[in-house]
C-alpha cells in the first residue's frame, strides 16, 4: 500500500497553528472527522490515550501520531506542517515540524504496521523531509510524496 493510496488532499495541512501536542492533533483531526465521518471527540480520544504510552514524536522534527478506532470502515490519513515547530514530547526533545496523523479499523493491525513502516522509511530521507518542509501547498505536498513513495 503506498501512501497516496490513502491520504487525500483534504487531509494535508501545511500551516498547523497550533504551538502544542493537543492542539496539534485537533487541527489534524479536523479533516477526518469529515472524510471518514467520525466525531472528532472519538479520535481525539484514541490519539490521546495513544500518546499516553509513550510519544509517537519520533525525533529529527517527526511526529507520526496514531491509533486503532472502534467502527471506523477504512484507514485515513492526514498529514501536517508546523513551519514553528511544535513541543510533541519528542525521544529527542527537539521541535516537531512535520506530521503523518495515521487512523486504522480496530482490526487490522497488518495494514496499520506497514503503512507506519513506509511512512517511517520515507522519512529517514533527509531531502525528501527538507522538501517536505518547504511545500508550498497540499498539491506540492502531494507530487513530493509522490516521488519518494515507490510501491515495493
Amino acid at each position: 500500500m503506498k501512501i497516496l493510496d490513502v491520504l487525500q488532499k483534504e487531509a494535508i495541512l501545511v500551516d498547523l497553528k497550533s504551538q502544542d501536542k493537543k492542539g496539534v492533533l485537533e487541527e489534524l483531526v479536523m479533516p477526518l472527522t469529515h472524510i471518514a465521518h467520525i466525531a472528532q471527540g472519538d479520535l481525539m480520544r484514541v490519539l490521546i490515550e495513544r500518546e499516553r504510552l509513550g510519544s509517537t514524536g519520533i525525533g529529527g522534527g517527526i511526529g507520526i501520531p496514531h491509533a486503532k478506532l472502534k467502527g471506523l470502515k477504512s484507514l485515513v490519513l492526514g498529514f501536517g506542517l508546523s513551519r514553528r515547530g511544535v513541543d510533541f514530547e519528542s525521544i529527542d526533545g527537539r521541535p516537531t515540524h512535520i506530521f503523518f496523523l495515521l487512523i486504522t479499523p480496530e482490526n487490522s493491525t497488518g495494514v496499520h504496521l506497514q503503512l507506519l513502516a513506509r511512512i517511517s522509511r520515507i522519512l529517514k530521507n533527509d531531502p525528501f523531509k527538507e522538501k517536505l518542509f518547504n511545500a508550498a501547498d497540499s498539491k506540492e505536498v502531494l507530487s513530493i510524496i509522490d516521488e519518494e513513495d515507490e510501491e515495493f
